[in-house]
């Protein structure tokens, strides 16, 4: 992973996605789990938001992700979460759902433990669902859970921003 604070303020990506969503006439859906709504909170705070934020959800169990995702035992075969076909498995529910050009989501651990799947602190997979669709792992090192939860919100759109300008 590249260095944090190579990254811009959450604010300053959201403000570049949101014109970027507004020029193009296009929207936005969300599902954080280990960001905790950062992201959601994010671009809702630009002005004019309603032009492109579609909704968000954050779904840290089981239990939201088939009550609010509609997520089924057939859809996750195979699958744990915090893994990169979760993660773009859930981009891509967010979207369909709420009828979105993109869908975004994480899925991570962040700390101070590390998940009940195994993985470290600081780790988390992201997604982009639309146009451009993309997905990568993090891993910060880190177990600090407010700075792992600011990293993996603006890595998540750093990486929206990435497929905004592919």
């Amino acid at each position: 992973m590249s260095d944090p604070s190579d990254l811009p303020s959450l604010a300053s990506l959201a403000a570049r996605v949101a014109e970027s969503l507004r020029e193009r006439g296009q929207t936005v859906a969300v599902v954080e789990s280990s960001a905790g709504g950062l992201v959601c909170a994010a671009l809702l705070a630009i002005p004019g938001a309603s032009a492109y934020f579609v909704g968000g959800a954050v779904v840290y169990t089981r239990k939201a992700g088939k009550g609010l995702l509609g997520l089924t035992a057939d859809d996750v075969v195979g699958m744990r979460a915090e893994t990169e076909p979760y993660a773009n498995l859930i981009a891509g529910k967010i979207r369909e759902r709420l009828g979105a050009t993109w869908g975004l989501s994480e899925s991570g651990a962040a700390g101070p433990s590390g998940s009940g799947y195994g993985d470290s602190p600081g780790h988390v997979c992201i997604a982009v669902a639309g146009p451009n669709s993309r997905s990568r792992t993090i891993e910060t090192g880190q177990s600090n859970r407010p700075a792992n939860m600011d990293i993996f919100a603006r890595q998540l759109l750093s990486l929206f921003d990435e497929a905004l300008h592919e």
